[in-house]
């Protein structure tokens, strides 16, 4: 007999790849934000870390926290193509081992892609703003280029979704 899991077709190759890909969007911005909080230098004077961003002091839970939800996050997107997001781990306690509904997965995730596309879709046109004042030197650029990832999070999101959808309905 075969398990829920099995019963749906795997996800196809372009999907795996688009999710991990989702995945890692988080990334550089993430890396950037975890040495903002940990007072490098990465474009901001000490006096703007302290008065902007309340670093030393719970900026920094901030900014790191941030980091690390956005990257769960992103990482969910693994689910969508992953047994994982077919039947909830056993480990879990009380819903282990049960299938999730479909719905329960594509909701979140549509709304998901419309949050992040809403977001993250200005940073398109980073480089037509005026630079920000308070980043020294070349770090207006550079942020920009670590932002940029970002843009494509909610488009690698939504074609996931729709794979995972058509797979399940």
């Amino acid at each position: 007999m075969s398990s829920p899991a099995n019963s749906v077709a795997p996800a196809p190759r372009w999907a795996v790849r688009a999710a991990h890909a989702a995945a890692l969007t988080t990334v550089p911005s993430g890396l950037w934000r975890i040495a903002l909080g940990l007072g490098l230098p990465v474009g901001y004077s000490d006096e703007v870390l302290r008065e902007s961003f309340g670093i030393p002091g719970w900026g920094v839970v901030y900014v790191i926290g941030l980091s690390v939800v956005s990257e769960a996050f992103a990482l969910l997107t693994l689910g969508l193509v992953r047994p994982w997001g077919e039947v909830v781990p056993r480990w879990i306690p009380v819903i282990g081992g049960r299938r999730v509904h479909p719905l329960a997965a594509v909701v979140p995730a549509a709304l998901g892609t419309v949050a992040l596309v809403c977001i993250w879709s200005g940073f398109v046109f980073w480089w037509s703003v005026e630079e920000t004042p308070a980043m020294q030197g070349p770090w207006h650029t550079i942020v920009g280029i670590l932002y940029q990832p970002l843009v494509l999070w909610g488009p690698l999101l939504a074609a996931v979704t729709v794979s995972y959808y058509r797979r399940h309905r």
